[in-house]
């Protein structure tokens, strides 16, 4: 992979380009700006995108991508909720680690979710990717959710689901959302180590 092959990709992305796909993008990657700086508006905007990401998945034959976008969508209602409304006298939510139970319960939620979405996918779909594709869907499910309670952890599910999601968006010909989860792969990583820089300020105040 060369630089030569990553412009050509990208031009042809944009060539091909619809502009729903350009809406989803655009406000897809506003949502990680916003998640990285812990603002608020990283659901509505999320809100935008993954509504738009369920047609072009079931467009796409992106089965289980297109129910994660379903359960973004429902999920970003949930995370609005639970950081606008913190427990007990705290103002804002805490950015926090997981503890030991919270490991336990995350694992459970991605291979139980991966192998109920390989069944559905192999047995009542005509998925092509279905062993990827529920990979990224079920890494992403728990990211979601560990976001919406605000756990360091959440970008490192996020880091694994965008890192895959790159080659399978672009064997399915979606060019610039492919570059979009590349993008999304260097952002998340910068979004880790603030996160992870906010946590020791809140664990200091």
């Amino acid at each position: 992979m060369d630089l030569q092959w990553l412009l050509q990709g990208l031009q042809e992305g944009i060539n091909n380009m619809t502009w729903l796909e350009g809406v989803a993008v655009f406000f897809g990657i506003a949502s990680v700006f916003y998640s990285m700086r812990e603002h608020i508006w990283v659901y509505p905007t999320g809100i935008v995108s993954t509504l738009i990401y369920v047609w072009i998945c079931f467009q796409y034959k992106i089965y289980a991508d297109m129910g994660i976008n379903a359960y973004y969508f429902v999920m970003s209602i949930y995370g609005w909720f639970v950081w606008t409304h913190p427990q007990g006298n705290q103002k804002v939510l805490p950015v926090t680690w997981l503890d030991s139970k919270g490991w336990m319960i995350s694992g459970s939620m991605f291979f139980g979710s991966y192998l109920i979405l390989l069944f559905v996918l192999t047995q009542f779909t005509d998925s092509d990717v279905p062993y990827w594709d529920s990979f990224t869907t079920a890494s992403a499910f728990v990211g979601m959710w560990l976001m919406a309670k605000k756990k360091v952890e959440n970008w490192i599910f996020w880091i694994i689901t965008d890192l895959v999601s790159v080659p399978l968006y672009f064997y399915k010909g979606l060019i610039l959302t492919s570059f979009q989860f590349l993008f999304f792969t260097v952002l998340a990583t910068i979004g880790l180590i603030a996160w992870i820089k906010s946590s020791r300020a809140y664990a200091k105040a």
